[in-house]
């Protein structure tokens, strides 16, 4: 069976396109040479515009983004430092047992799964925080394992009213590229990103966008640090250098990956991942399945994760969709285990592609019993796809 030749619909990492694979494949470079700073310097200059910042400084590191969360949090605090954190799914969570592990307080706020990060009870703790102990909010944009985008600006208004001087720190691992980010726009001190999703890349680059007000944050901060040290990394950075051994495949990559998007235009990404996302969405209407966000406000345009009817398995789901016709779908994570299943529907996809998988996992789905008509989402996505951006089906050329 060639699977390696159909797309994997993961949330990530996501297809590469060949355009950057052929871009990852140079040959040994020096980094300390002196051009490489002409190669380094623009990808730090164009990464800020999908950030959406002009103030903020990007930071790079040679890891994936759990790296990246490592770097925002132990560049900026000290042990026994108080940070506010909501738990609404696996990688909220893991940021939880990672500000666990470097020995902060972590205050936790349990939420459902299937609802976003809750704006208002935020808003209450930082408002009864009259000492300002809290040091940091910590959100996740984006949570891959419910398929569910939260309200970054609603938490930073949450922030404001309560007159908070904490930082926001961001996980936008899974938005980034894909779904509008406005680092500035809604006063973000951190977020962190990787090379794996919207960026199209293999995993190992952790990228993440700094606000002066953390870079600040680092005169005090105390917990240690040395891979992920910001000031080391920006420091060789500012003069074209890195303070080790750079992934020079990914930054070349990374670099073919800006054009890419630039190209497309960032605001036809974004209107491109709602399509795929609602396309998506009709078909699990029509299949009479239900998603794991609560509300359409919740909506995810990079995964959709999907519960499947009572008295069946999901991962027997996933696991036969790729034993019978060699694609991959999400399994369902924590909470969801054996309940959900997850449509990865970003980066290098397209709508054809996007019907593909449709068609498969419904296969998979009929094979197995599942109470869904074959095809009908299908035919529902199909319909969407064909009205086209404009909401008029399209003429025969």
């Amino acid at each position: 069976m060639m699977s390696n030749q159909n797309p994997v619909f993961i949330p990530g990492p996501t297809n590469i396109p060949d355009r950057l694979r052929l871009a990852m494949q140079v040959q040994t470079q020096d980094h300390r040479a002196p051009d490489f700073v002409e190669t380094f310097a623009p990808v730090l200059e164009g990464t800020k515009k999908v950030f959406g910042t002009t103030d903020g400084q990007i930071v790079t590191f040679p890891a994936s983004g759990t790296g990246g969360w490592e770097a925002a949090v132990t560049n900026t605090l000290s042990p026994g430092d108080k940070v506010l954190v909501a738990r609404y799914g696996v990688f909220s969570h893991r940021w939880i047992d990672l500000c666990q592990r470097h020995g902060l307080d972590v205050q936790v706020i349990d939420c459902t799964w299937g609802s976003g990060a809750p704006a208002d009870k935020f808003g209450e703790t930082l408002a009864a925080d009259t000492n300002h102990e809290i040091r940091a909010v910590l959100v996740t944009h984006n949570e891959t394992a419910t398929g569910v985008r939260s309200d970054i600006a609603a938490v930073r208004q949450a922030m404001d009213n309560a007159k908070h001087p904490a930082m926001l720190f961001v996980d936008c691992v899974s938005s980034l590229a894909s779904m509008p980010f406005e680092f500035d726009g809604w006063g973000v001190d951190i977020a962190v990103s990787g090379s794996q999703k919207g960026f199209m890349l293999a995993t190992g680059m952790a990228i993440l966008c700094v606000s002066p007000k953390a870079l600040a944050a680092m005169e005090t901060a105390k917990l240690p640090r040395t891979f992920f040290d910001f000031n080391d990394m920006m420091s060789a950075n500012a003069t074209g250098g890195f303070p080790y051994t750079p992934p020079l495949q990914l930054i070349y990559g990374m670099r073919e990956s800006l054009t890419m998007l630039f190209e497309e235009g960032l605001d036809n990404v974004y209107a491109r991942h709602f399509r795929l996302a609602e396309g998506v969405r009709c078909a699990v209407d029509a299949w009479g399945l239900k998603l794991v966000a609560q509300d359409p406000g919740l909506y995810s345009d990079t995964v959709s994760a999907i519960y499947v009817p009572d008295g069946f398995d999901s991962n027997a789901l996933t696991d036969h969709a790729f034993n019978a016709y060699g694609v991959s779908f999400g399994v369902g994570l924590g909470q969801l285990n054996g309940k959900a299943f997850r449509i990865g529907h970003l980066g290098s996809l397209t709508d054809v592609m996007v019907l593909s998988g449709l068609a498969t996992i419904e296969m998979a789905m009929a094979d197995l019993d599942y109470p869904i008509t074959l095809g009908s989402g299908v035919a529902a996505a199909q319909d969407y796809f064909r009205a086209g951006p404009s909401g008029h089906a399209r003429a025969a050329a």
